[in-house]
């Protein structure tokens, strides 16, 4: 009966654990509770989405752009139009429709220097005809699903928006 009652002692305090470390909508921590290390390289956390041995979260709390890279720790790069398509999916199916979403890109160290804030290289871009055009200045932050055609567009970075997250899988 010891056995028995400590195996059950054992299994609550670990679910609470676990529930503990989930992440919380309202306090803005979606991604505190992953690390790099807890996941095995074909494999994403619960909730995120697995795409090219990346995994992608989109996070629907509307944030700064700023607010939103600290909560990721890396909003998302986009490295080809299948990770770009990937990522409107992605937002399509929790949202129902494509409304404009920040990624990691920017230029707001250097005006028209784009880096991804992930560290990978800005070798792809879906700008919009026109874009990235710092209207009337300091846009310095990249959207995606801009206009009827769905391209990106650069934003003043205090706008309040959803995300994109991403993590190595």
């Amino acid at each position: 009966m010891k056995t028995l009652t400590l195996s059950a002692l054992l299994c609550a305090m670990m679910a609470l654990t676990r529930a503990a470390a989930l992440p919380d909508a309202e306090a803005g921590n979606w991604t505190d509770s992953f690390t790099p290390g807890q996941w095995r390289s074909t494999s994403c956390p619960g909730g995120w989405t697995a795409f090219n041995d990346r995994c992608f979260l989109y996070v629907p709390r509307s944030m700064s752009w700023a607010v939103a890279e600290r909560n990721c720790m890396s909003m998302a790069s986009v490295h080809n139009i299948q990770e770009y398509h990937q990522i409107q999916t992605l937002i399509l199916s929790a949202t129902h429709y494509q409304g404009l979403t920040w990624i990691g890109g920017s230029d707001g160290q250097q005006e028209y220097y784009w880096f991804w804030s992930d560290g990978t290289s800005f070798g792809f871009s879906h700008w919009c005809p026109g874009e990235p055009n710092n209207y009337l200045g300091h846009q310095n932050c990249a959207v995606v699903n801009h206009s009827d055609r769905k391209c990106w567009d650069n934003l003043w970075c205090d706008w309040q928006l959803p995300s994109v997250c991403v993590r190595n899988g």
